[in-house]
């Protein structure tokens, strides 16, 4: 067994208020892939930046070896001297500049000043046929997509001729194709000798790839399993992250029984969407869909399917060009032309992208909750502070949002916290319609669960629930009906006890002519 190449002993690391690590040790071992799982806010990010130079020597407590020598990285410029590279799960690429541009960007061959572009898109070349891409180096980084930045990014740490890869969540935003693709290139970086650790929410990535598994909670390390050695069943690793075992994965549910005659609580009849910019291509294509209240229904599709743009185009036409289609709310058509139109019918959107659509990262708990409903916390147009609090404070305490104080500014939550407040703000609004794109994404399995008994509740109150998720396992457990999407159309509607993975990636997969496509 090869040595340890990194050892963290004893790291404590406080922010005003919270204790984030506390006397947490990992020790990663030459040429292995060493996973690092725990819930949201267990502090497996803050553990990386404190490695890495983010949060600089000084700032914490405790001792880091690298190759048996202390560290003391005063930023990642110094960590990165080292040969130790991290990747964040929002990657840091600059849209408008190329692929060999953004490879080299503060790395840049240069004599005397001057950049050498030939030896720049030589080397940029040759690490990007190292991760598997023919993208040639002069293509901006904005016409390429989230899949190939991704290895673009493993490219450029290549280029700094790394030793430690630190992987935060890097498929959160990918398909099940592009994940497969990282995950074997991961593997095949092991066999070229270099170390990785590699953060992740999903357990079955994990046991494919990692030799041993660290486990953190309430920022302390729980255990390190051996996977080759070591039960390392998926059970194993959630009752080490939630303190407790999950029996279940989602709430006991009920399938939903129709009202005879009761019209449905939302109904969207023969929608077509244009894209914003292609006029001519239908990235909706005379979709009909309907949810009675009470019903959770879900939309099942692969990457480019179009679920997140019917759910935008449906909620204001916020996504693309409205080509015809009606939406009915309990029977009667109304208009959504506009986000405050859909809103004031009673209909909510929560998008997939959080971070950006979802919150406004630097205001407090507070404030993103009440953004959707001010009126119900102003009087006369004036803000009744004290109100705004009390609202605030009710569902920090009931979503269980884990923050100090409901002042606390959303862009430092944890992102399954993020999530919760995002939900709050819907729910504060009081819709009768919710749509949930993507509500679990990036978040752990204890989070996860959370949020379902929070969906499930509001089915339970009789809200109408449409919930889009890339996850099939966690469609089948929470849905009555599930709808599925290929190419901007419905290709089919299957009942809760109808459905099975296999049977939705079969409808998944068919074309615009009903015929099941050719994978490759």
């Amino acid at each position: 067994m090869a040595g340890p190449v990194l050892e963290m002993r004893s790291i404590v690391k406080t922010f005003p208020g919270v204790k984030a690590l506390s006397d947490v040790t990992l020790t990663v071992r030459q040429g292995e892939v060493h996973a690092i799982c725990g819930e949201n806010g267990a502090g497996k990010s803050t553990l990386m930046k404190v490695l890495s130079g983010v949060h600089p020597h000084g700032t914490y407590e405790g001792e880091i070896l690298f190759e048996g020598q202390p560290c003391e990285f005063k930023d990642i410029n110094a960590s990165e001297k080292r040969g130790i590279v991290i990747i964040h799960q929002e990657l840091a690429l600059v849209p408008f500049l190329s692929i060999a541009e953004n490879m080299f960007l503060g790395n840049e061959h240069a004599t005397r000043g001057m950049i050498d572009w030939r030896e720049t898109l030589r080397h940029a070349t040759r690490q990007l046929r190292r991760v598997g891409l023919s993208e040639n180096p002069n293509t901006r980084i904005a016409d390429i997509g989230v899949g190939k930045q991704q290895l673009v990014e493993i490219a450029k740490a290549l280029a700094k001729d790394v030793k430690l890869l630190i992987l935060d969540e890097p498929t959160a935003s990918l398909n099940d194709e592009d994940s497969g693709k990282l995950l074997d290139l991961i593997l095949e970086l092991k066999e070229q000798g270099i170390t990785s650790i590699i953060i992740s929410h999903k357990l079955n990535e994990i046991r494919r790839v990692a030799d041993s598994v660290t486990i953190l909670r309430d920022g302390r390390t729980i255990e390190t399993l051996d996977v080759h050695a070591d039960e390392t069943s998926e059970d194993r690793i959630i009752s080490g992250m939630v303190g407790r075992d999950l029996e279940h994965r989602f709430p006991e549910r009920t399938p939903h029984q129709a009202e005879k005659g009761a019209a449905p609580a939302l109904e969207i009849r023969n929608w077509t969407v244009h894209h914003p910019i292609d006029r001519e291509r239908k990235v909706v294509d005379d979709v009909s869909l309907h949810v009675r209240r009470g019903e959770i229904v879900g939309v099942a599709g692969l990457m480019g399917a179009g679920r997140t743009e019917l759910a935008m185009s449906v909620f204001g036409r916020t996504y693309g060009r409205y080509a015809g289609g009606t939406v009915l709310k309990d029977g009667k058509e109304i208009r959504t032309k506009s986000v405050a139109e859909a809103v004031g019918h009673g209909i909510a959107y929560a998008t997939e992208d959080r971070k950006h659509y979802g919150l406004n990262l630097i205001d407090t708990i507070n404030r993103n909750i009440s953004l959707a409903a001010l009126g119900k916390v102003s009087k006369r147009g004036v803000v009744d502070e004290h109100g705004e609090r009390q609202v605030a404070e009710e569902y920090r305490t009931s979503m269980n949002i884990k923050a100090p104080t409901v002042f606390e500014p959303a862009g430092k939550l944890s992102g399954g916290n993020q999530q919760k407040v995002v939900l709050s703000k819907w729910i504060f609004a009081g819709p009768e319609v919710l749509i949930l794109d993507e509500p679990t994404r990036g978040i752990d399995v204890g989070a996860k669960y959370e949020i379902y008994t929070v969906i499930d509740k509001l089915a339970a109150e009789g809200k109408a629930v449409v919930f889009i998720s890339s996850e099939l396992p966690e469609l089948l457990g929470m849905c009555d009906r599930i709808y599925t999407m290929s190419a901007g159309r419905l290709t089919g509607e299957v009942t809760r006890a109808e459905a099975t993975q296999e049977s939705l990636m079969r409808l998944m997969t068919k074309d615009k002519n009903g015929t099941e496509e050719v994978t490759r």
